[in-house]
């Protein structure tokens, strides 16, 4: 669905529903068609009933169908400013960073730095940037998140029907998320498997922190490795079999090897002897992906690391050679 100015909000309008939305709830589907209209008016709408479905009053928890025909009143909001325009050299960036696209999905290498969508100060993320990039497109959304500093396969949907059987798939662990993870010291071979609950804790700053608790959610990930650095430094691959806010980065930390160039979990002082030798950015890549195609198959992508890190690991490698 495509951002409505506030014009088109101000008049009445008849929406036929497509296979596209087809199950959504339709305070979800009224949330996406009124861009910019706060929720607590979206939902006062639909309580007084100027909100219609084939021409009947329905509830926020009525799931729309293909042929639904939908009544949007006229809604008043204020003029918002422009979004900000994605410029033409993060244009270039995303599209070479496109590892596959299909009519359903689209999996992108995300650049570390980048957060997936904007909001908290950020005006422009990755799905803002690939919605002004693909206009014909009218439903674009993220399939799962990565923090800001990761990098690596990120899964984008195309087609509501798509989102809903990859959420499916990641419910029913059909969808395997592989990370490399460059960790301090000399993690052990028999360290396989990381099960530690988490919760999560709020700052006073606001500023969220994840941490191993016993009333926490369960949280398992597993873990292998890949390269050594001497005492120095191990290369790791981590699975996420449950899917926590940082995950990975506490699971390391609290198996005593955090993640390089992680400023939450880690310390000042390893951070800046790696940053020394030229990582400058937490070192945690969603280096492959393995999913359902809609279509019917399975496809796996492998995201190559960013070259800075790659030369940092070469460097590293001959060091400890």
């Amino acid at each position: 669905m495509s951002q409505q100015s506030s014009s088109e909000n101000s008049k009445v309008r008849f929406v036929e529903i497509t296979e596209d939305n087809e199950g959504q709830r339709v305070d979800n589907f009224l949330i996406t068609a009124l861009k910019g209209v706060p929720k607590s008016l979206v939902y006062r709408i639909l309580r007084k009933g100027e909100v219609r479905v084939n021409k009947k009053r329905v509830k926020p928890e009525y799931r729309v169908q293909p042929g639904d025909l939908v009544r949007i009143p006229p809604v008043r909001v204020a003029d918002r400013k422009e979004p900000a325009k994605v410029g033409s050299k993060l244009i270039d960036q995303l599209e070479a960073a496109i590892l596959y696209e299909d009519n359903d999905l689209i999996v992108v290498n995300k650049p570390s730095g980048l957060a997936v969508h904007g909001g908290s100060g950020i005006s422009l993320g990755l799905i803002e940037s690939f919605r002004q990039m693909r206009p014909q497109c009218k439903f674009l959304e993220l399939v799962h998140r990565l923090d800001r500093d990761t990098s690596g396969c990120i899964l984008i949907a195309k087609k509501r029907s798509a989102l809903k059987l990859m959420h499916e798939s990641l419910q029913k662990s059909r969808i395997t998320k592989i990370y490399h993870a460059l960790v301090i010291g000399s993690w052990s071979e028999r360290k396989r498997k990381i099960d530690a609950p988490l919760r999560k804790n709020e700052l006073k700053s606001g500023e969220r922190v994840v941490k191993v608790a016993a009333d926490g959610k369960a949280c398992l990930t597993e873990y292998k490795v890949l390269s050594r650095f001497g005492r120095e430094a191990t290369l790791v691959e981590a699975r996420p079999i449950t899917g926590r806010t940082h995950q990975i980065r506490v699971h390391c930390q609290f198996a005593g090897h955090p993640i390089v160039g992680d400023a939450k979990y880690g310390t000042d002082n390893d951070n800046d002897a790696m940053k020394a030798q030229g990582f400058n950015r937490l070192f945690l890549h969603a280096a492959e992906l393995r999913f359902p195609l809609p279509s019917g198959g399975r496809k796996v992508v492998v995201a190559p690391l960013e070259l800075p890190l790659q030369k940092a690991i070469g460097k590293l490698k001959s060091k400890n050679g």
